[in-house]
């Protein structure tokens, strides 16, 4: 039983290793580095990873250390840009959805994602021990919703 153990968790981390690799940023396409610095000047604490076909950045901007993700195609076109923002900067559509929904949840977390033009905003709301994950769109419908 511990040889089937063993063996199980030797090809899960063989699998997670594929899946994503860290790699440094001198290895990362001219393009993609360009791309990166042109868009987020003020970035800091850039880690990359290879993630399938693209490459995800993690880092931080301002003073406070928002937390963003990025993901560049190898010709350094922009995919996908998550970043954390305040609750405060919900719009009032998600701000509204969220009161009437999910009446006595708090906003414990709160992502803008932007992919091309659409742009989707990822919550994590919760009542005391009761967590739900929810996507919505900017016009406040729920896109998605799971309980955590």
């Amino acid at each position: 039983m511990k040889k089937l153990v063993l063996a199980c968790s030797i090809v899960a981390l063989s699998f997670s290793q594929l899946s994503a690799q860290d790699i440094q940023s001198d290895n990362v396409p001219a393009a993609v580095r360009s791309s990166f610095q042109k868009m987020f000047p003020k970035a800091s604490d850039a880690e990359w990873e290879m993630k399938g076909n693209l490459y995800e950045v993690d880092f931080e901007t301002g003073a406070l250390g928002d937390d963003h993700t990025a993901y560049f195609s190898k010709d350094g076109r922009l995919m996908k840009h998550e970043e954390e923002i305040a609750n405060s900067n919900l719009p009032k559509t998600v701000s509204a959805s969220i009161s009437k929904s999910f009446a006595g949840y708090s906003v414990d977390d709160a992502k803008k994602i932007t992919e091309g033009k659409k742009v989707t905003y990822r919550t994590e709301l919760k009542n005391g021990t009761q967590e739900w994950k929810v996507a919505f769109d900017a016009q406040g419908r729920v896109l998605e919703k799971r309980m955590d």
